[in-house]
């Protein structure tokens, strides 16, 4: 694995831009305001900045060539601004995974809302909340979190992974097989070289009664990974139940 990113902090860019037509046309200047790992010595991601001030939403990769050239750091807006707000964003997610853990649903609920509240895109704390409606059954709600988590590549960074698979067993385990396999097929389009993905798309087409499909999947987890011990034990099962 590599390294992970480093925080940038924000930064701006500043565009001249135009207003009007013919002769009511005016000329303004544009500054709009950005997020930015550096993911690699050539690769920065800028994400940008909502009206609460912290990244969310589609985020890119540029070169250093075109980072150097057309963003400017704003170190006071970071810090008296997008800081403090992550830090909020970042104590309420922390605390409805605890609340969670400890099966204080409606707690969960009401601090992963008070985190979308800062920003509604937030995987972590949308796949959060979509484990909180599988616990409480409130799979209208649940729908309208999964649109949004299956859009958002985010949801399937590796910062997300333990949340993501604590979503993903809880769809499970309340038998939400279609929503579940809808997540993970997302996951793989987004990743198809990961192992376990595959696996847990396998088993969740098994345990929806689709064998043909486990079998595809957890062949291709095999594929990837031969040592994969489980997934080998797994295809026996396959085998056997054929």
């Amino acid at each position: 694995m590599g390294e992970p990113p480093q925080i940038y902090g924000v930064f701006s860019v500043t565009k001249q831009a135009e207003t009007g037509m013919g002769g009511t046309a005016k000329d303004f200047v544009q500054k709009t305001y950005w997020f930015v790992r550096r993911l690699a010595d050539d690769a920065f991601e800028v994400q940008p900045l909502n009206e609460n001030d912290v990244p969310s939403g589609l985020s890119s990769v540029i070169n250093k060539r075109e980072f150097t050239e057309q963003y400017c750091a704003e170190v006071e807006y970071y810090q008296t601004k997008t800081l403090p707000h992550l830090k909020s964003l970042k104590e309420k997610i922390e605390k409805g995974e605890a609340h969670f853990k400890e099966g204080n649903f409606t707690q969960a609920e009401v601090q992963f809302g008070k985190a979308l509240l800062i920003d509604p895109l937030n995987a972590r704390a949308n796949l959060g909340l979509g484990s909180v409606c599988c616990e409480t059954k409130n799979y209208a709600k649940l729908k309208k979190i999964l649109d949004t988590l299956v859009l958002n590549t985010d949801t399937f960074k590796e910062e997300q992974r333990q949340q993501f698979n604590v979503f993903g067993i809880s769809l499970r385990k309340h038998k939400r097989f279609e929503e579940a396999a809808r997540i993970y097929a997302a996951a793989i389009a987004f990743d198809e070289t990961d192992e376990n993905l595959h696996f847990n798309i396998a088993r969740v087409y098994y345990e929806n009664g689709d064998k043909t499909k486990a079998t595809e999947h957890v062949n291709r987890a095999l594929a990837l990974s031969p040592e994969f011990k489980e997934a080998q034990k797994f295809r026996k099962v396959l085998a056997g139940s054929a």
